[in-house]
């Protein structure tokens, strides 16, 4: 029986590669998972309240599209950290998860050709992996764009040929990124947002992390579209409230656009969607409502921050990161780092070459570890000493 060839590229996923990797070896010491970005911070006690209120909602198809009241709330949050008013009806499709939403947005957006050819899809390196797996689906060609330390840790898509800029019909980035940390400037988004419109390819700004920074709070792609008077359905934006609200399992998120774009992925979703249950919506409703809750959890991060801080100050190469809640720290081999860190210690991390590709002979994740703070801190902070103890001491 045969697979796909279009799904060949695909290497293991980075947990299961993990786990081969780690497990046939015994851990050094108390086992601490540093390596899954899930939020660990306790979700709103009001969250649990909504859906036993709401639990008959359960025996019901959900609405599809997100219940009027969700979306509704979802465009005054929007409304209210970016300052740009978009119609809930039409601009707006609650998702399950923004997983969900990356990769449909793909399918539902991405022509089939473009100027005769196979489109590409443009992604940072290293990156989220439904980003190639949609590109994939899609029929489309993926390219990696590498994100590194001369970059600033995002992709300079200003250096990509303008052949292959002028077969793009999707470029991917994340702000916060995820591993590094890295956020992307006013004048970053407007600079890609003009490269989108001289080669018409729109923009897909997976913003999961915005919640989760230190100082000021990161600039959004849609405040800038405004600003710019850029085309709506030029841009689609993503969020979630896995990391906001530390409700990973929630399973809600949403994705903003023009009209066209939501309407492409509502008549996707008609067809192969899996909606938010009814009485999960209602508790999303609260959770985008409420912003007490957010900014007890970035203060929580917050002081994680200051942890790291002083625990790799003296680590040449370490960069603090500006938000999201990993640390990118630099090593000399990540796979060897990552083993030699569960066999010492216990302490399990990501090696940073599995969430990204070789272009040209290079993976841009070699030579660096992804490390979740999202353990208590005071767990968290045994987690760091012992990744400085074994890989920069001695």
């Amino acid at each position: 029986m045969q697979f796909p060839e279009r799904f060949s590229d695909l290497p293991e996923y980075a947990f299961p590669r993990l786990r081969a990797l780690l497990d046939v070896h015994p851990a050094g010491g108390d086992v601490l998972p540093m390596s899954l970005g899930e939020p660990k911070h306790a979700f709103p006690a009001f969250v649990t309240e909504e859906i036993v209120k709401n639990a008959a909602g359960f025996g019901k198809y959900p609405p599809n599209d997100g219940a009027p009241e969700l979306l509704s709330a979802i465009s005054d949050w929007v409304h209210r950290r970016y300052s740009v008013r978009i119609d809930a009806a039409t601009q707006i499709i609650s998702l399950n998860g923004t997983r969900e939403g990356l990769f449909n947005a793909c399918i539902a957006t991405c022509p089939e050709a473009k100027k005769g050819k196979q489109p590409n899809v443009l992604m940072p390196n290293p990156f989220y992996q439904v980003y190639a797996v949609a590109t994939m689906t899609a029929g489309a060609t993926p390219v990696y764009v590498n994100a590194t330390a001369e970059t600033g840790f995002l992709p300079d898509f200003a250096t990509v040929s303008a052949e292959t800029l002028d077969n793009t019909s999707i470029v991917y980035l994340c702000s916060p990124s995820n591993p590094q940390g890295a956020v992307a400037t006013s004048t970053y988004w407007r600079n890609l947002l003009e490269l989108a419109e001289k080669h018409d390819f729109r923009v897909f700004a997976d913003e999961c992390y915005s919640e989760i920074y230190r100082g000021t709070a990161p600039t959004g792609a849609i405040e800038v579209a405004q600003e710019m008077g850029a085309d709506p359905e030029r841009l689609i934006i993503f969020h979630s409230l896995s990391k906001r609200s530390n409700l990973p399992g929630l399973r809600s998120g949403f994705a903003a656009s023009g009209p066209k774009n939501i309407a492409a992925m509502k008549q996707l979703r008609n067809y192969a969607g899996t909606p938010l249950p009814t009485p999960l919506q209602h508790a999303a409703i609260r959770c985008w409502n409420d912003e007490d809750h957010v900014i007890e959890n970035r203060a929580l991060y917050g002081a994680k921050f200051t942890v790291a801080d002083e625990i790799f100050g003296d680590v040449a190469g370490y960069v603090p990161p500006q938000a999201g809640f990993f640390l990118w720290l630099p090593v000399k081999d990540s796979e060897a780092a990552a083993l030699k860190l569960w066999k010492d210690s216990g302490v399990r991390v990501l090696p940073g070459d599995y969430l990204g590709r070789d272009v040209n002979g290079q993976n841009p994740g070699d030579g660096y570890i992804r490390v979740a703070m999202v353990a208590p801190i005071d767990d968290m902070t045994r987690g760091l000493k012992e990744i400085h103890r074994h890989l920069y001491e001695g």
